[in-house]
């Protein structure tokens, strides 16, 4: 009989060597990252006091990931991805040290800030589907789902904890420090990944042309009824749902009547639900059928989304906020793990590159652009219950349509 798996979420850590290195790592850099985009967008106000070029800064970094994550993923299934990694991490330390030499200085410019925005995506663009296609190799393909839960945890780890740093040392050391500590950051993840020890990489030949083996990939997706009916999940919920987070200012101040701070809150209620989503994931891995738990998290995200439309009081509204993230990381990363878990190695790079074109590329420059419209025509109310009852409605139709989703 075998033996039941332990319900410690953080087993992974202890099992996998390789693992433990990168996610330690790869946590400190987040926390760091998360110091430098609270501070970055803060450091384009004080430059412009606009917030169309506080918005643009923000969305910039996307801009490479929708114009690159295709090529860059034909590039990862023929190289070593460890290296690959290694290499765009490099680069975002030197894009964060820059950034930081620059502010420190008092050299910098708006011009400045976004050209340094677009490098950091360039590398992103490169660096997300490589150390997304280098999971299984750390972990096998039995504990993916745990390992994308423990890497949403680290992530939602960052988001409430990054934040919280950055303030107080724009307050004690001034804003530069941000850029820099997120610069030191980095050699945590690059020795973490020197430390990886995975079997020698070998070359695949191949006579495609780059070009070839996109259009490849993309077939397969279209042809693959798993890989299919998964990707068009992901594109539905990036648009329609994760885009709720670009408008949470508004509802703060025009609906729930509240200042900075209890923005600032209502934000740590959304990390703390998605930490608490994350670690529960990981800690359940196989015991919980994986197509059960997907639709239910497909259904109760978009529903406490229409919750959350209705909501007139702060005191309703944080714990609706618990559980949008609680619900959304629950989503996200059984999405990952599954895609993961069925997509054939020899695609495997192509394909995540579609999911970080679409979940990081297409949520902020079609999704978030899209909000923000309709916010502007008819409320942030109507556009985030407006959008998440079509969720409920094209999630019913995929169901119907595509019953391999049931059978995930």
């Amino acid at each position: 009989m075998a033996t039941p798996r332990s319900l410690n979420p953080f087993r992974l850590l202890a099992t996998h060597r390789n693992f433990r290195l990168f996610w330690i790592g790869q946590t400190l850099s987040l926390i760091g990252t998360w110091m430098q985009s609270m501070a970055q967008a803060w450091l384009a106000l004080e430059l412009t006091n606009s917030a169309l070029v506080v918005g643009a800064v923000a969305s910039i970094g996307s801009l490479p990931i929708v114009l690159f994550s295709l090529p860059a993923g034909a590039l990862v299934d023929r190289t070593d991805k460890l290296r690959l990694v290694k290499a765009m991490q490099a680069l975002m330390l030197l894009e964060s040290a820059l950034l930081w030499w620059f502010t420190w200085s008092g050299n910098i410019t708006i011009g400045w800030l976004l050209a340094l925005a677009l490098f950091n995506g360039l590398a992103n663009a490169f660096e997300i589907p490589a150390r997304q296609a280098m999971m299984i190799d750390l972990v096998g393909r039995e504990e993916l789902y745990s390992a994308s839960a423990l890497n949403s945890s680290g992530f939602n780890l960052a988001r409430i904890v990054g934040p919280a740093i950055g303030a107080i040392v724009i307050r004690q050391f001034g804003i530069a420090w941000c850029f820099g500590l997120n610069a030191i950051s980095y050699f945590a993840v690059l020795v973490g990944l020197s430390l990886i020890v995975l079997p020698t990489w070998t070359p695949v030949k191949r006579t495609e042309s780059p070009m070839t083996e996109i259009t490849a990939g993309l077939a397969y997706m279209r042809r693959t009824p798993a890989v299919a009916a998964i990707m068009l999940m992901v594109v539905v919920f990036s648009v329609l749902g994760i885009p709720y987070m670009t408008l949470m200012p508004i509802v703060a101040r025009d609906i729930l009547h509240l200042g900075a701070s209890g923005y600032a809150v209502l934000l740590s209620f959304v990390g703390v639900g998605g930490l608490t989503g994350a670690l529960f994931l990981a800690s359940v891995g196989q015991r919980v059928p994986r197509g059960r738990l997907l639709r239910l998290s497909a259904y109760a995200f978009p529903a406490l989304l229409v919750a959350l439309a209705l909501v007139r009081s702060v005191g309703l509204a944080r714990p609706v906020l618990f559980l949008v993230g609680f619900m959304m990381i629950v989503n996200s990363a059984l999405v990952n793990g599954i895609l993961q878990s069925v997509v054939d190695d020899a695609f495997r790079g192509r394909v995540l590159a579609a999911y970080s074109f679409v979940v990081v590329g297409l949520s902020q420059l079609v999704g978030a652009l899209a909000a923000g419209a309709v916010a502007h025509e008819i409320g942030a109310d109507w556009a985030i219950g407006g959008a998440a009852a079509l969720m409920i409605a094209i999630t019913t139709f995929f169901y119907w349509r595509r019953p391999v989703l049931a059978r995930l």
